[in-house]
């Protein structure tokens, strides 16, 4: 998905894949303006994102996507490339018993 302004510029996209949201780019200029929650909340509604994946290295990501409901569930060292980029793996936690685990 791509989100434009009114001059018809892209100024965010989104990449969902089975449930999962793959990326999230919003542009510097846009960021603080509700755009990212409007993005996730429409994968959530009409995409079932219950999952993502952010690097460690991002704070402010982890924090917002924190704030959208997500939570860490895993932990890696390295990317899925074998880079030194700890990677946090996050899920949606809507009504789910503990001991069932996590997506």
């Amino acid at each position: 998905m791509i989100a434009e302004d009114d001059k018809g510029r892209a100024v965010a996209f989104m990449r969902i894949e089975d449930g999962s949201l793959e990326m999230l780019f919003i542009s510097p200029e846009e960021r603080g303006k509700g755009l990212g929650k409007r993005l996730i909340q429409h994968g959530i509604e009409n995409y079932a994102v219950k999952r993502l994946t952010v690097n460690e290295q991002n704070p402010q990501a982890k924090g917002f996507y924190e704030h959208m409901g997500f939570h860490v569930y895993k932990r890696t060292e390295l990317d899925e490339r074998g880079n030194p980029y700890p990677l946090l793996y996050m899920a949606r936690m809507v009504n789910v018993n503990k001991s069932e685990g996590l997506p």
